[in-house]
């Protein structure tokens, strides 16, 4: 298996903890891994009135989830967001985006409105 195809792998693996993960929280997954024009979205979730838009990063390691997002990959998410919001936003719902840092054995760490619509 080739580099690209084991983190692609790994990607989808997380992306799977996490939709878990927040399922658990009480949240809906409305879509996953939705592409547009400015970016893709790791998972689109809703739950009472708040839809958010999810980035998805996974790490070999805790150490490296502090690097693992930061203001670019925030504002492609929220890029893409902004284009597809109205398909899964209703009229005075809270958007934001999220993010889920995971690593192996460590509880996922959930930042809401990491970015806020």
């Amino acid at each position: 298996m080739s580099s690209r195809a084991e983190r692609e792998a790994k990607g989808r693996r997380g992306e799977a903890l996490a939709a878990w993960y927040l399922r658990l929280k009480g949240f809906r997954i409305v879509a996953q891994r939705v592409k547009t024009p400015r970016g893709e979205i790791d998972l689109i979730a809703r739950r009472a009135g708040v839809v958010a838009f999810v980035e998805v990063k996974w790490r070999a390691n805790a150490a490296e989830l502090d690097f693992a997002i930061d203001e670019y990959r925030l504002r492609r998410v929220a890029a893409a967001a902004e284009a597809v919001a109205h398909r899964y936003a209703k009229p005075g719902e809270v958007q934001r985006i999220d993010v889920l840092l995971l690593a192996p054995g460590r509880f996922p760490r959930h930042m809401a409105n990491a970015l806020l619509l």
